[in-house]
């Protein structure tokens, strides 16, 4: 029972090989065991006459619509991306609580987005690492520290 697909499908995809020309010439054939021997004589895989001339024009690849590349967007962003960049918090920070707000030294503004809190030491400019995870969850890491929190960035 399972053998019978596999025969159609391997039928299937052998003609859809096979040279076009050739199959109109063999299907003229009236007499069936020349016929037979006709589409048996068909090397599969060949290619057809334009195809295999030389000089002819090769078809050129084919262009990714839109609709192909939905849902790529983000990983395609991801790629062109760096995992990770370092900054500093300007000023004194003893820590984050749900939902703050921490200003870097480079003009970016991240928000606390997991819930977390964090009461550390105070500390004057705390150099801090903004990396990003392999399914581009974003985290801050404190240096010199355990501490990070999961970040969005919103300025």
């Amino acid at each position: 029972m399972k053998a019978l697909p596999l025969a159609i499908l391997l039928l299937a995809s052998g003609s859809a090989l096979a040279n076009d020309a050739a199959l109109l010439k063999c299907r003229a054939v009236t007499d069936v065991a020349a016929r037979v021997a006709c589409y048996d004589a068909i090397p599969l895989g060949a290619a057809s006459p334009a195809a295999a001339a030389p000089g002819a024009p090769r078809a050129a690849a084919p262009v990714a619509t839109a609709e192909e590349n939905f849902g790529m967007e983000a990983v395609k962003q991801r790629e062109t991306q760096p995992k990770s960049m370092q900054s500093t918090i300007v000023g004194n920070f003893e820590g984050w609580g749900p939902g703050s707000r921490i200003r870097l030294a480079n003009g970016q503004v991240w928000r606390v987005v997991d819930g977390s809190d964090a009461v550390l030491a105070p500390a004057k400019d705390v150099k801090v690492s903004i990396e990003r995870n392999m399914f581009g969850t974003i985290f801050m890491r404190v240096d010199g520290t355990n501490a990070s929190a999961k970040v969005r960035r919103v300025e």
